[in-house]
Formats: C-alpha cells, structure tokens, sequence
C-alpha cells in the first residue's frame, strides 16, 4: 500500500527551480522516478515533475530506512522526497541539466504508488509511434517536450487574456447548444431529451451570439472559444478546437486589424522576444493568388507566379493553347540558380507532385550555364521560347517550372510547388516569421455540382460598397470586407466586417437560394434582432491550437491540445466514439440502424 500525503507534507517548490542559490535550502519535491542509479554504497534517483528534473541523493548519511526505500525505486513511481539542496560533487556537474550543479541530499521518502514498466521511455522528443503514445496519453503527457506545449499553450491564452481585458474587450461565455445550422461545415448534432425528435448543435463558432452581443451593447466581445466542426482531418485539423474569438462594434475592418496586430506584436516579444515590424503587410486575395497561387502566401522566400498566358495566345502547342482557349492560364516559377539541384529524377518527382493537385503534369526549362534544356521548347516557336525566357528573366543556372490548366489547377499545384522547392533546397528558416493580412476575399463561391453559391466565409459577411451593384448581375464578382491572418503560409485566423443592414442581409439568403420562409426558419431570430438598431460590427477568432503550433515551431496540432483525436475522429485513448447505453437511446427515441467499426477505433 502507498504512502499517504499528510498536512506536513507540502511542496516548496518545482524541480528545476532549483539553483546553485539554494544550496543550504531544505525543500520538499514532489513527482516521478525518472530513472535509478546504484552504485552500492550510493543511490542517485532523478526526480521529474513538471518543470524538469533534479537529482535526488542517498548515501552513509541518509537514514537507513530511506536508503533501503530508494533502492525500491523504479521508473515512473511516484513519490515525495525531502533533503538539503546541496553542492554536486568534483567531476559531477551536469552541464546539459538547468539543475546539474545541485543536487538534494535525501532524509525523508514517501512512495505513493508504483508503477509497471511504461509501453515506452518517458523521454524528450520520443520516437515512439503515435498511435502508442495516444493510446497511453496520459504517460505522454509526462515526456518534457509535451509538458513544455502544454504550458507554453496556457501562457498564451494568458497573453491573450490579458491584452484584451486591458483593451477593454468582455470576456463573456455563449451556449455550447444552440440551433443546427444550414451553412459551412457539418454540425454535431446532439439530440434532445426533452424535445424528442429535435437537436441541438455544438457551436462551429460563437458567430451569431456575438453579433448579438454587439446589438446588446457589449462593444466588445472576447471569449476563449470551444468550437466543433464535423469534417475531414488534416495536421493542422481537429474535430473540437479552441478559438481566440472577438466582435467589436462601431469599428471598420482596419480597426479590427490593428487591434490584433497589437495582441500579435505583444505575443511574440512577450513569448518569443521577437519585435515584429508594423504594419504588417496587407495583400487583396487576388494579389495573395496571383504572385504566390495561394491565399495564404509563404513570405520567407520568393519563387513569385509568372503568368505567361499572354505570350502564348496564338500558339500551336495544344497543352498550352487548350489551357488558354478553356478560360485557364499558363503559368511559371522561376527557381534561381537551382539547375544543377534538380536532376530528371527529382523533376518526375515534382510532376507527380502537381499531379496530386490534378495539374495535368510539369513543363519544365533548365539552363545549365548557357545549355537550355527542355520539355516543351520543341514545341514552340523561338520567339515564344524567347519571350518565355525574358518575361521570367531566365538566367545561366535557372530552372524553370510550369503548369497550364484550369486556374484553380495552376494556382493550386503552383503554390504548392513553390513551397515544396524552397522545402527540398532549404531555403525555409523556422526560425523567422513573416506575417501579413489578405484581404478582399470573393464573397461567394460557386459550386457547379449543386448549381448554387456558398458563403466563402459565412452568411453574415459584408460585401464591399462598391460591389454592391452586382448582387443581381453578377454575384461571382463580389468581394467580400474578409480579412485573414497568415503566419509563414498558413492561416492562424479571419474576420470580417458583418452585415448590419437587415436588407443587405434578406439579399445574402437570396443569393445562397434560400426562400424567405427558410430563413426565418433558420434565422429569424437574427432577423428579428435587425429590427432593433444594429451597430456597424466586425471581427475576428484566431484558431488558438494553430496559433500555439506556429509559435512552437511544430508541424502537429495534435502536439499541442492535452488530449487530441486522431484522423478518423476517435480517440484512442479513451476509445470514444463509442456506443451508447441502450436506455439512453431509447430515452431518446434514436435506433441505432448501422453497425459500427468500433472494434478498430
């Protein structure tokens, strides 16, 4: 039977608090064996907690009853041991522990529970499989890299907390049960006891109660956000994540922006002693696509879009001319001095990576000090070869890349090509940041398997003033006051000014095909609020677990969120999804009508 915690028992203070300073200082430490060493008339044990780890020692001045209980210990139990902090001896210090000049000379042990060897060593940056360390996440948790994630993410809400809240932002709570809704992403539905055969959904996001919000006079609105979205999962991706969310009232979409610059601006000298230049830079969606065939654009290097469509109008090559004469382009990247880097086998590697993009496949110029090589000049005219190579500025050692398809096809493989090059030639610094806002986003987007628009953002969003005149002639063209936050090619959060014109807004449900009688079903709460005198509002949520990752430096969300899902939605851990008690669904009134995989979750 383990020990038991009594009143005299109190921690003084975390393991790697300990310093040369508080040589003399008697402490009481708490936390787990991280590995024993006997070396007979001397025991060293490392005690971990949360903060790091301190050598604890037993030798002829230690009780014998002490000895004898650290000569039981093994990885991974958990104890409390009290001693003097004192000197390590000659030839001992550690120099790659905070704590190895010191170390605690033991006279009192408790061990409060043992523990059977761990499934894998509790370890810095382990290279234990995944699926391992999430079913046992619990031990996971322990390993210092994730204990430092885990902290650093609580020290940035922090930050964020407390910059809002001297900003003069309320931090005020929305329901996690609310109405189902019809837009975005799939809901989680949860089904209603009460109410039989009716559902509530977990938020996607607190959208509508903060516009609310703002109509109550909140003017400005903060909230760590829980939100829940049923879709596919990707690295960045959870099914339940956490949002930095905010609405401001009487604001333009510049005001929100600068506000949020400030909070970034704060958050990286406070947490990473990095002063970012201000203003960030600011970019339509329409240039983000153009220079860098993405809406969130990697600044760090260059390798910029070149269209090249223009050139090649009239010519008679039909992969080019096909692309062209179908409403696409023929577009390029020039990767300087990189010719000798990329040999034929690593360019057929890069054409089956555009092709995961659905590009047709990747013409390619290679000038190898003054001898040009290539896949498609054969096919053109030299003075389409020519005008090719001066709109690119091609030079002695230049390679050459293009993709001519539909636009979405060119922008889409050429993004990410350009991100892919820079990765294989390192030219990627982890360690710097470039920030901007992209701005301007086409306020719908047409899906032409449904035959209808969507929302680019949601439903709520304004149009631009002055695209105002196309809601009947042609919606497509509108561009939306959206604006997103990009970090180093990947989008850390958005907003948009909202609509608070309750005619703009019935416009809005018309062009996504809903019937006044829908969206008063679906909305007529937010409808009925219009008649109320609606402020000018706007704003924004950062995804918090993206915003952590990116700062950390990480490449998994998963590495930063204490108990995450997997790519099929489960958690392996707990095994959840799983089946309810038959009772409660009957409760319920829900029939279970096809078996599950719950064995493989």
């Amino acid at each position: 039977m383990g020990a038991q915690l009594t009143e005299n028992d109190k921690r003084s203070c975390y393991a790697a608090e300990l310093t040369a300073k508080d040589v003399g200082r008697y402490v009481c430490l708490m936390g787990w064996v991280q590995k024993r060493r006997d070396l007979g008339g001397l025991i060293f044990c490392d005690l971990r907690d949360r903060s790091g780890i301190v050598q604890l020692a037993f030798d002829e001045k230690t009780p014998s009853e002490v000895f004898d209980a650290a000569f039981t210990l093994r990885s991974e139990y958990s104890i409390m041991a009290k001693g003097k902090v004192r000197p390590r001896g000659e030839g001992a210090v550690n120099k790659n522990l905070a704590t190895g000049e010191i170390e605690v000379a033991v006279d009192e042990l408790k061990i409060f529970s043992t523990s059977e060897t761990p499934p894998f060593e509790i370890v810095e940056n382990s290279d234990v499989k995944p699926e391992l360390r999430l079913k046992h996440r619990y031990l996971d948790l322990r390993r210092p890299d994730l204990t430092r994630n885990i902290l650093n993410r609580s020290r940035i809400v922090k930050i964020a907390r407390d910059f809002y809240d001297e900003n003069g932002f309320v931090d005020i709570e929305t329901p996690c049960l609310i109405k189902p809704t019809p837009e975005g992403a799939r809901d989680y539905l949860v089904p209603s006891r009460v109410h039989p055969g009716k559902f509530y959904a977990l938020p996607q996001s607190p959208q509508l109660y903060k516009q609310l919000l703002m109509l109550s006079g909140f003017d400005r609105y903060f909230q760590i956000a829980r939100c829940f979205r049923d879709e596919d999962l990707r690295a960045d991706r959870q099914p339940e994540f956490t949002q930095i969310d905010l609405e401001m009232s009487y604001v333009t979409e510049n005001d929100v922006m600068e506000i949020n610059e400030k909070f970034l601006v704060r958050l990286f000298h406070e947490f990473k002693g990095i002063d970012l230049p201000t203003p960030f830079i600011r970019m339509t969606w329409r240039e983000a696509m153009e220079r860098f065939g993405s809406d969130k654009p990697d600044l760090r290097f260059g390798f910029e879009l070149c269209d090249l469509s223009d050139l090649l109008t009239h010519t008679e090559f039909k992969v080019f001319a096909g692309a062209i004469a179908a409403g696409g382009s023929v577009r390029a990247i020039n990767v300087k001095g990189a010719a000798d880097k990329f040999s034929r086998k690593e360019i057929d590697s890069l054409t089956n990576f555009v092709k995961s993009y659905k590009a047709k496949g990747l013409a390619w110029l290679k000038n190898n000090g003054g001898e040009v090589s290539s896949s498609y000049a054969k096919f053109l005219s030299d003075d389409e070869n020519a005008a090719i190579q001066a709109r690119l500025g091609v030079e002695p050692g230049d390679v050459v890349f293009i993709v001519a398809d539909k636009n979405k096809v060119v922008f889409d493989s050429l993004g990410a090509l350009r991100c892919e090059v820079a990765k294989r030639l390192g030219l990627i610094n982890p360690n710097e940041y470039k920030l901007l806002w992209v701005t301007e986003f086409p306020l719908l987007e047409y899906d032409e398997e449904d035959g209808r628009f969507y929302a680019m953002h949601h439903p709520f969003t304004m149009p631009m003033e002055e695209d105002l005149e196309y809601i009947e002639s042609d919606p497509g063209r509108i561009r939306a006051k959206a604006y997103d936050i990009v970090i180093n090619g990947t989008e850390a959060g958005g907003g948009s000014v909202r609509i608070h014109d309750a005619e703009i807004q019935s416009k809005m449900f018309d062009l996504l095909g809903m019937t006044h009688e829908e969206a008063m079903e679906k909305f007529g709460f937010l409808l009925e609020a219009f008649k109320y005198g609606v402020p000018p509002h706007a704003g924004m949520a950062f995804g918090l677990d993206r915003l952590v990752m990116l700062i950390l430096g990480l490449d998994d969300i998963r590495d930063v969120i204490a108990f995450p899902k997997v790519q099929n939605a489960s958690e392996p851990m707990s095994r959840c999804p799983s089946l309810p008690d038959p009772k409660a669904l009957a409760e319920l009134g829900i029939a279970v009508v096809a078996e599950t995989e719950d064995d493989n979750i």
